[in-house]
């Protein structure tokens, strides 16, 4: 015969084991969650290294136009051959569908355009080959977008009238296609964010 006490007895237990799956069972969702997180840590990380790779490339390409406000054509080759290194160290594979759609269609002039520049101290020159970098460049950095906001500036009068634009990460002007000549020649006509 089954008394209370037996009752009791099967109770305990069985309120035992419940709890203990219980235990179980959020200790495993604690377990996915962790790992979650960590994948999703990982995946950042690995965004962001490809971020970087591009940042460097920004980096080098704001130098350069730097260089051509100062109307400095030494130092600007040598910016622009800091530029054409990091666009040579760019992995294709770590960029993101979109990112990479758009750098399979801008590199070959990127690239031949820093060099370019690289090649010539003759500011007149480097300066009509940062009309087509800065084109390109533009396309590139309002997909892969880049660690702070960046302005996308004209001037009315560069390249013989027709009008150029160029990258700042400054909204205020600072010409370089003809520098202290014309130093706040232009206008900010976009900023991507």
């Amino acid at each position: 015969m089954i008394t209370i006490k037996d009752t009791l007895i099967a109770m305990i237990v069985l309120f035992s084991i419940s709890n203990a799956n219980a235990t179980i069972k959020n200790h495993q969702s604690a377990k996915f969650e962790i790992d979650k997180q960590n994948s999703l840590s990982k995946l950042t990380i690995d965004i962001n290294k490809t971020d970087s790779k591009l940042n460097v490339v920004f980096e080098n390409y704001f130098l350069l136009k730097d260089e051509l406000v100062k109307t400095d054509g030494v130092t600007a080759a040598a910016k622009a051959k800091a530029l054409s290194t990091s666009l040579n160290q760019v992995k294709m594979n770590e960029l993101s569908k979109d990112v990479h759609k758009v750098w399979m269609k801008v590199m070959k002039v990127l690239m031949a355009d820093a060099k370019g520049i690289a090649v010539t101290e003759d500011v007149k020159k480097q300066r009509v080959l940062f009309v087509s970098l800065s084109k390109k460049m533009y396309d590139l950095v309002k997909v892969a977008k880049f660690e702070t906001p960046v302005y996308y500036q004209f001037c009315p009068m560069a390249n013989d009238g027709k009008g150029a634009n160029w990258l700042s990460k400054e909204n205020a002007i600072k010409n370089p296609y003809y520098g202290s000549k014309m130093l706040k020649c232009g206008e900010v006509v976009g900023t991507i964010k």
